[in-house]
């Protein structure tokens, strides 16, 4: 809670874009800082700003433009009524001014504007006003690096996901020019290649692995499950069919076939058991990413998605239907879920990683 004013963060956020709102400084079409921009400036952490994007969402204040980001509603938010028309019709915004008669307005030529310049008898044009001096800093792009557009495509792809992550996208993201960011990335499939070869990169298994078979592959797996937890898109990429290749991946899939390969099983026999483990993350990891994908899309986390469907699951329990799924205690957890399928799954290869059975 702020101290000053009692409200949380992602008020505060909404509180201060809310001001910049209605005061003009941020007008109607205008960017709305992003989530990134909001986490640099708040210091808060990427759902706070997420939330807080999302309540303004729901007022109607801000709408999200594809390619484009999060900007200003051209509509007026829910419950306000449109400028100039609190009592009645909107009206000229200078009602001061006198009525113009039609013996004042400039004379035109009857041929219209286009036959009148080609006689020489141009219309009277009005003069453009001139535009302030603004004091400019340094371009954006002076110090764009790549790092910098890793950087920012993910945070997009956090907030977005890879449907709303584009080179127009990060571009506008850093405030740059869309053709500033192919002089660093020839396209977006390398961007998505570096953007997962960073994640890996910064999240590598240390070295040497543990002497343990088991206690290697717990290390392993619960990093990678982590990782997808943190940027769930992340999986949709680094499955074993038509995800990328960078070399962090591939040192993390030499990680563990050396653990394997210690064990005294062959190459082949590691890659297929690599293969295995490697399904097993994946699969629980998108079923979690499409739980994170409904919390965006509804505005509600899992605890509050099952409490609106309860109504439903009562008229279900009273028409005696699905007794034994209804049975349960709670909606699932999906961490516990892996970690003990984990467990069952690395009981299961023991046999054969012992050598004491055949796969």
């Amino acid at each position: 809670m702020d101290a000053e004013d009692g409200l949380s963060p992602y008020e505060r956020i909404v509180a201060d874009i809310r001001a910049d709102i209605d005061s003009g400084e941020l007008p109607p079409g205008g960017r709305v800082p992003s989530t990134r921009e909001i986490t640099r400036r708040w210091g808060v952490a990427m759902a706070t700003a997420t939330k807080a994007l999302s309540v303004l969402r729901r007022e109607g204040r801000v709408e999200a433009v594809r390619g484009v980001g999060t900007v200003v509603s051209r509509a007026p938010a829910l419950g306000e009524a449109a400028p100039g028309t609190e009592n009645g019709p909107a009206t000229d915004p200078s009602p001061d001014r006198e009525p113009q008669h039609p013996s004042d307005r400039e004379p035109q030529h009857p041929a219209g504007p286009r036959v009148a310049e080609a006689r020489g008898t141009r219309e009277p044009r009005e003069r453009p006003r001139s535009t302030p001096r603004v004091e400019r800093g340094p371009h954006p792009e002076s110090g764009l690096a790549r790092e910098g557009i890793v950087q920012a495509a993910i945070a997009v792809a956090d907030a977005e996901g890879l449907e709303g992550l584009s080179m127009r996208r990060v571009s506008v993201e850093l405030g740059v020019s869309t053709m500033a960011l192919y002089r660093h990335v020839a396209s977006k499939g390398e961007l998505l290649t570096e953007i997962v070869d960073h994640l890996f990169t910064v999240h590598a298994l240390a070295e040497p692995p543990p002497s343990d078979w088991r206690e290697a592959f717990e290390v392993a797996l619960v990093r990678e499950w982590e990782i997808y937890r943190r940027h769930p898109w992340a999986a949709r990429l680094t499955v074993m069919a038509g995800g990328v290749v960078t070399p962090a991946l591939l040192r993390n899939g030499e990680w563990m076939m050396r653990v394997i390969v210690a064990r005294g099983r062959t190459p082949d026999e590691a890659l297929e058991i690599l293969t295995i483990v490697s399904a097993y993350t994946s699969g629980m990891a998108l079923q979690s990413t499409r739980v994170a994908l409904e919390e965006h899309e509804h505005d509600m986390d899992a605890e509050h998605w099952w409490r609106s469907r309860f109504p439903l699951f009562q008229r279900f329990a009273a028409e005696g239907s699905f007794p034994t799924m209804l049975s349960v205690s709670g909606p699932p957890d999906v961490d516990g879920m892996f970690a003990s399928g984990m467990r069952r799954l690395l009981d299961g290869l023991t046999p054969w990683m012992e050598g004491t059975g055949a796969p």
